[in-house]
């Protein structure tokens, strides 16, 4: 005992863990409703993960890096976050909270860990808004130019461009900002300061509306397929990440991001009815038709306009006036605005959960968790955070946002499966309604798990192809992607250091 009390001392120094028991009792005592049932979380799940990645960013990564073979790079990174998947099932059988994998991390690794992989989320979770944000100012001013309406270009593109040249990509200034962008992040904050039984309502609403849109774009694009756009189906290398395998892979890192759904549904534990059941249900759920829904549209819009051509904001609206059904674009255009509309709803929502339950833990200031005093709902700290997204959005192109959203992905999931991993070991007694399967092996009496290892690798693998080009970027005089990365990290290292540390309700009780 004395040998072991020691070790937590030493644990507690630098980085104290939260018990098991305090986080239980922490989420009974949230305030939050549990309106949630498994339908309502697949659909939240689906909500967030079927947007961007399937209205936008399937356009950038076939145009830039994996030509047709991007339905490849939609299954890989399927794979890798089927993977980690089961781990979120698990931990969120064992621990229903708000916090997700945050709380994870902090009931297992430690405050340091938790604040470094809340950090992650935020940067996740702000930027993937704003680029969903940025996605749908740009269908949304494809549709007004149907009607004969345009948005002038100084109200609708970013601060920051990017122009592909060759292998590269450069980003410039320009002298405009997207409003469309911002008043996106505006109106998704006034729902959702609301209350959750209005965002799930309004949220079904949009996914079904989206579904039903893209089955259409599946049902009446395959007719019009034209076989020869897929040939050659991986198209050779052309340096660096730009086709051949190397672009396959490079394609599967870019859509990654799009798979933060799992944190999203996870994050709703404290406010679905029976979540041990519920909510692995709703994560795996979601993942199964997200992935089907993404192959299938990625296979008809590749095979109706040639790859290099879909580098564009609305690639599914491009795909739709190959076919000439001009009813039908309007429909197509509708559905991608109902379908980001759904995606920044739940991303907000759960951007907002996770401050929610870092203030209650002292690490930010209280305005994030002061519920409103009629809608029961964080509403200070949700228009907070909407407003910081929407600066992204108004500045910073797609290209940029999604590549700096998959490695704070990729951070988060890896954390995640080493918190199964030790919660295996250090609590192998607690009742698991859900367990990652295909067991593991024992090494010095440390339990190793065959699907946390796995999940790890693959998100590393998810990781490496976008640092690379961003390191590779900066060496050849393009700084700008790893200096905001760069600032970012320090800016949480600074905050944490200077108030989180500081104010820490776990510390304080420690001291």
């Amino acid at each position: 005992m004395a040998a072991g009390h020691g070790r937590r001392v030493a644990s507690m120094s630098w980085s104290p863990r939260k018990s098991l028991e305090a986080v239980r009792e922490e989420a009974a005592s949230a305030g939050l409703v549990r309106a949630l049932g498994p339908v309502q979380l697949v659909l939240i799940g689906v909500g967030c993960i079927v947007g961007a990645g399937v209205y936008v960013m399937t356009g950038t990564a076939a145009a830039n890096y994996a030509g047709p073979a991007v339905v490849l790079s939609f299954v890989l990174a399927a794979f890798a976050c089927g993977l980690t998947a089961m781990c979120y099932a698990e931990l969120s059988s064992v621990l229903p909270v708000s916090g997700a994998s945050y709380t994870y991390a902090y009931a297992s690794l430690g405050e340091v860990w938790a604040w470094a992989l809340a950090w992650m989320l935020m940067l996740e979770f702000g930027l993937a808004g704003a680029a969903l944000a940025v996605g749908f100012s740009g269908y949304l001013a494809s549709l007004l130019g149907d009607f004969g309406l345009h948005i002038p270009d100084a109200l609708a593109r970013s601060t920051l461009v990017a122009t592909v040249a060759g292998p590269d990509t450069r980003f410039a200034l320009n002298a405009s900002v997207n409003l469309p962008a911002l008043l996106a992040l505006v109106a998704v904050a006034l729902v959702l300061v609301r209350g959750v039984r209005h965002s799930a309502a309004i949220n079904t609403m949009l996914v079904l509306c989206k579904i039903g849109i893209l089955i259409l774009f599946v049902a009446f694009g395959a007719p019009h397929v034209e076989p020869s756009h897929w040939t050659p189906f991986v198209p050779p290398s052309e340096g660096g990440f730009r086709y051949g395998p190397a672009g396959v892979l490079r394609g599967a890192s870019v859509v990654f991001f799009a798979y933060l759904g799992f944190e999203a549904v996870a994050t709703a534990a404290s406010e679905a009815r029976k979540p041990q059941r519920d909510v692995p249900v709703g994560i795996l759920g979601a993942l199964v038709i997200s992935t089907l829904i993404y192959a299938a549209v990625a296979a008809v819009l590749t095979g109706l306009v040639p790859f290099r051509q879909l580098g564009v904001p609305d690639p599914i609206a491009l795909a739709v006036g190959a076919i000439r059904r001009p009813v039908l674009a309007i429909f197509v255009k509708a559905g991608a605005l109902t379908g980001l509309g759904s995606v920044l709803l739940v991303n907000t929502y759960g951007q907002s959960r996770i401050c929610f339950a870092m203030s209650r833990d002292g690490l930010l200031p209280p305005v994030f968790s002061r519920l409103h005093p009629r809608f029961a709902t964080p509403a200070a700290g949700t228009a907070i955070l909407a407003a910081i997204s929407a600066t992204a959005a108004a500045i910073l192109p797609i290209a940029l946002l999604a590549d700096l959203v998959s490695i704070g992905t990729a951070f988060v999931f890896c954390v995640v499966a080493v918190s199964v991993m030790w919660l295996r070991n250090a609590r192998p007694d607690l009742h698991r309604p859900f367990r990652v399967p295909l067991g593991g092996v024992r090494i010095g009496g440390t339990w190793i798990g065959t699907v946390p290892v796995l999940a790890i690798v693959f998100c590393l693998a998810m990781m490496a192809p976008v640092l690379l080009d961003i390191g590779g970027r900066a060496i050849a005089g393009d700084r700008i992607p790893a200096t905001i990365l760069a600032l970012y990290l320090a800016a949480g290292a600074i905050i944490y250091a200077g108030y989180g540390r500081r104010y820490s309700h776990l510390r304080r009780a420690i001291a």
